[in-house]
């Protein structure tokens, strides 16, 4: 059977024939191949260039390779934070006629790091917990659309730094099943299999000398189930508030809205004697304050970033003349987020020479961390310093110290299947 590339992204396929499609992965030489940290894998994956993009690639059964790759879609269409499929190559044979197994093709998530790489400097207990809340937040997502994983873990989740937490990504949807809805004991055993496999990961960085003292992989394993349990509950709880404070509803959109979430279909009844009002979020989606920036300024960037941002924006917004929020004749918010963009945001990010922070993050996560040393060095001063000294003091203090992901050392191989890749790991 010739060698055959099935794709949904047009762009991709002729890139891709250049690869070495001829010999197995475990044999392809460094030139083709990009250093990118390594993560664990029961399948050999690795990390190629195809044209101007970084894509993984992993070597697995046809069947595996078709059924991983339409649950990812799945995900991309739902909103769900995971790696990008982008294509299944199969008919692979060896330059002696020897087939090869087929390969699933993923795209390369920029600025991430598998939790092995963020390790490899002994990582404080404060961190380690905001893995984990990333890593609740990305399973109640999945149970949100009735996606049960099946195999949850630090290690088939890559981390990317969402303003001061971390967001968290699915790379390994093998297991995984989508269903309309999950009942409780799916969403159990998914819960039961991360406590077990954190406790597990933890330990084995406890034995190889990377964690720190303080943290405990038993009660770090135990903490994921009560992260999940309080936003479960938060996000689907049924409330029963007198008629008199039907306001509470509001307040609790709200309370959802300020944990990321916007409330996309309710269910509000009231009670026959009329005395209560029953409130139901049916629907709930993520990403509130995505949305919001991406309306206002078109800027995509994680759910924090975005916080952060918007915070700044209407901050900027009040110094302008033509702000009068609720006046006709004042600017529309998205005239002055567009000003706000162009004047301010683009000016600042640019100031940082792209060489030194190509890789280690993205431009809205660099805005971020200027927000956040301005507010030191205006602290310090007593009194605000502006954003052109903050960029000269952030380029010489600041940014020689931000990790390059890519610089991150790969380990070797061995028999148990280490790999260089941690897109789709398992």
């Amino acid at each position: 059977m010739p060698l055959q590339i099935r794709a949904f992204d047009a762009g991709h396929p002729v890139d891709l024939l250049d690869l070495d499609w001829q010999l197995p992965l475990d044999r392809w030489p460094d030139a083709s191949l990009v250093a990118l940290p390594r993560g664990i894998s029961r399948h050999v994956v690795r990390f190629a260039r195809a044209g101007d993009e970084v894509v993984a690639v992993k070597e697995v059964s046809e069947w595996a390779a078709d059924r991983e790759y339409g649950l990812l879609r799945d995900l991309d269409r739902l909103g769900i934070p995971a790696v990008d499929p982008i294509a299944v190559v199969t008919g692979r044979e060896a330059a002696d006629g020897t087939p090869l197994e087929p390969a699933l093709i993923t795209r390369h998530l920029n600025g991430s790091l598998p939790y092995r790489s963020m390790f490899e400097t002994t990582m404080r207990p404060g961190t380690v917990n905001r893995l984990l809340d990333a890593l609740a937040v990305l399973l109640v997502r999945l149970h949100l659309v009735g996606f049960a994983w099946g195999d949850c873990s630090l290690s088939n989740t890559l981390f990317r730094r969402d303003a001061g937490a971390y967001a968290a990504y699915l790379v390994d949807a093998e297991t995984g099943e989508i269903q309309p809805k999950l009942s409780d004991g799916q969403r159990d055993y998914d819960i039961d299999l991360a406590r077990v496999n954190i406790a597990g990961e933890l330990m084995d960085l406890e034995a190889g000398g990377s964690l720190h003292p303080s943290v405990d992989p038993i009660t770090f394993g135990e903490a994921i189930v009560a992260r999940y349990a309080d936003l479960w509950h938060e996000l689907t709880y049924e409330s029963v508030y007198p008629t008199s404070k039907r306001h509470y509803i509001d307040r609790r959109i709200r309370r959802l809205n300020d944990l990321g979430f916007d409330v996309a279909e309710m269910q509000i009844q009231r009670s026959p004697a009329g005395d209560t009002v029953t409130f139901l979020p049916k629907v709930v989606d993520a990403g509130h304050h995505q949305r919001q920036l991406l309306r206002l300024t078109g800027l995509d960037t994680e759910e924090n970033q975005a916080r952060s941002l918007l915070n700044d924006l209407e901050h900027w917004m009040a110094t302008q003349d033509d702000y009068a929020p609720g006046d006709p004749h004042g600017a529309r918010p998205e005239v002055l987020a567009h000003r706000w963009v162009r004047d301010v945001f683009r000016p600042a990010v640019r100031s940082v020479p792209a060489d030194q922070v190509r890789g280690r993050m993205e431009a809205a996560q660099l805005y971020h961390e200027l927000l956040e040393h301005r507010w030191y060095l205006s602290e310090r001063a007593q009194g605000d310093v502006g954003l052109e000294a903050t960029v000269a003091s952030y380029i010489a203090d600041v940014l020689p110290h931000v990790p390059d992901p890519s610089a991150v050392a790969a380990a070797p191989e061995d028999g148990a299947g280490v790999s260089p890749a941690p897109a789709t790991a398992d």
